[in-house]
């Protein structure tokens, strides 16, 4: 098991959907529970759902929507047999795995149902996938609280709709924490002051009116964070599939390694660059409520991990740059004119037109002349932006004041993300003197104010290339 430096009376654990995945996997995460319940007597267990399974509810959903019905019938099977493989190998009592298989086939008729209505009706609604959505973690839980209650640990599963009060942006709801707070601590303390272990559903919540709402995709992160915060809890851990924050995705990297330290403006500049670990919403509880963050594996649970910090004090040996990430799928859009030079507002009529879409943009890029507007746009999205752009400005097209807005072939974005960088002199000159003496060419570039990341747009058959020669900066 990780190592503390300080007992941890309090601990919140979030689990992940492939440490649940299978018989073996929630085998191993009932096994961390139970051996770290005696270390940390006041333990909070988060699941997300069985791995793939929220993908198969949605997508069943939306098949419903179109009139396909076969969908959500097969899946309501895949359902049954991925659920009750785990509770036939790990629950050995007959009477526990006759009650769990029982509300597990009342969720599975609770998700055809909603998909049978989805199907009458001809469209999902947020609030409607949301529900259907939901159903994935509220089965992993009771399976999770049985299996770890079979190790001898007692536990009690808790649906979080009771304690995580949201707003009605149904599919990517806000919590209010004040109320969450309460909630959290109304439930789960007496709980864990009889030695119980709650076993909480990440990833959805619920309004005041009690209407099921989801914190969106990966959310349970941001689940564990949450209850972390309002307990407090000394510290919360992120178990995953891998040993912690990588210096580099390791399908690029060979030798990648594990960072055994990262500050949480490090960490929230990976999670929104493409690092996968963390969810980029789990950072701003633990950071305001003083809480401790640590990422590890549940199948190397001895490994460390990469705790992270409030502050980081380098040591000379460190290297300024600590990972390389990479984000494909993506379209730089160029607006550009001269007759923009000088105009107020025409970032922000940008901007408003393209947040009316939907659209997330993951990097921006401006010369100071006011000429050209950049913006990093997911593949699927770049024409609906531009046909946003074109209506926003017809105006200036007509005067000829806008010249054009473009979009290139599929682009990577690739950023560079230290602490360090801020305080070293001609870090930005070795990172462009790294990726010239391969003969990359960077087609646009950002750096944030706090000069924690550097990030490049670059030709999509360049990404290797260059993850390979940053990461030299990482390991020299």
């Amino acid at each position: 098991m990780a190592a503390s430096t300080a007992p941890l009376t309090t601990l919140v654990m979030k689990f992940g959907g492939t440490s649940v995945g299978t018989p073996e996997a929630m085998a191993q995460t009932a096994a961390i529970v139970h051996k770290q319940q005696k270390e940390s007597p006041r333990l909070v267990a988060v699941t997300s759902a069985l791995s793939g399974v929220t993908d198969l509810l949605l997508n069943s959903a939306s098949g419903a929507a179109r009139g396909d019905i076969q969908t959500f019938q097969q899946a309501a099977q895949t359902l049954k047999s991925k659920h009750d493989a785990i509770l036939k190998s790990l629950i050995p009592d007959k009477a526990t795995q006759e009650q769990v298989g029982q509300e597990i086939n009342l969720l599975i008729l609770d998700f055809a149902n909603l998909c049978q209505a989805i199907s009458v009706l001809g469209e999902a609604t947020p609030r409607a996938l949301d529900a259907v959505a939901s159903l994935g973690e509220r089965m992993a839980v009771r399976l999770l609280a049985a299996v770890i209650a079979a190790t001898g640990t007692q536990s009690q599963y808790i649906d979080a709709t009771r304690i995580v009060v949201t707003d009605e942006q149904y599919q990517s709801a806000h919590p209010d924490f004040e109320a969450t707070q309460l909630a959290t601590r109304s439930v789960l303390n007496p709980l864990l002051d009889e030695g119980i272990v709650p076993v909480v559903t990440g990833f959805i919540g619920a309004t005041r009116a009690g209407i099921t709402t989801t914190l969106g995709r990966g959310g349970s992160d941001y689940t564990g964070a949450l209850l972390g915060a309002a307990l407090p809890a000394d510290e919360v851990w992120i178990w995953t599939d891998v040993d912690g924050v990588m210096s580099a995705d390791p399908r690029i990297i060979p030798d990648a390694f594990t960072i055994d330290e990262l500050t949480y403006r490090e960490i929230s500049e990976l999670a929104y660059s493409g690092a996968k670990v963390l969810h980029p919403k789990t950072i701003r509880p633990v950071i305001e409520a003083g809480v401790g963050l640590r990422v590890l594996n549940t199948f190397n649970p001895s490994h460390p991990g990469t705790r992270l910090v409030a502050n980081h004090l380098a040591r000379p040996e460190e290297k300024v740059v600590k990972s390389v990430t990479a984000i494909r799928g993506l379209k730089l859009v160029t607006l550009e004119g001269h007759g923009m030079l000088g105009v107020p507002g025409v970032a922000a009529r940008t901007f408003g037109c393209i947040a009316a879409t939907g659209t997330s943009i993951s990097m921006i890029s401006q010369a100071s002349s006011e000429q050209a507007i950049c913006l990093a746009v997911p593949l699927a999205a770049a024409e609906t932006v531009m046909q946003a752009i074109q209506k926003e400005f017809r105006w200036e097209f007509e005067r000829k004041d806008i010249d054009r807005v473009w979009a290139t072939s599929e682009v990577v974005t690739v950023t560079v993300v230290g602490e360090g960088m801020k305080s070293t002199p001609g870090i930005a000159g070795r990172v462009f003197s790294a990726l010239g003496k391969k003969s990359i060419n960077v087609i646009a570039i950002a750096q944030g104010s706090s000069e924690v990341s550097i990030s490049f747009i670059l030709k999509v058959e360049d990404t290797r290339g260059a993850v390979q020669a940053l990461h030299e900066l990482v390991i020299k």
